[in-house]
């Protein structure tokens, strides 16, 4: 699920992490803005997210790493919203 995005440098773990967050919130708004639903976009990102897993890593693993969530979501890990992160 890759796209023509040309690579222009290579950057640390920690800086990748950063910049592709702040890369998919501001796509995310845009998003919004041209009319889409949150609930639209959170599905489309989660599809283009585990198609580039599933590329990665196969399907087993993927399926295995997606058994872990329903814990990971009910400890907070991926909750944003003000007083609910961790």
């Amino acid at each position: 699920m890759t796209t023509d995005c040309a690579i222009t440098q290579r950057l640390e773990k920690d800086e990748q992490k950063s910049t592709a967050l702040d890369m998919i919130l501001c796509a995310w708004d845009q998003a919004l803005a041209k009319g889409c639903t949150p609930e639209n976009i959170a599905t489309s990102a989660i599809f283009a997210a585990l198609a580039d897993l599933i590329d990665v890593y196969g399907e087993e693993i993927v399926a295995e790493m997606t058994r872990r969530l329903p814990d990971r979501i009910t400890r907070g890990e991926f909750s944003m919203r003000e007083g609910l992160a961790n």
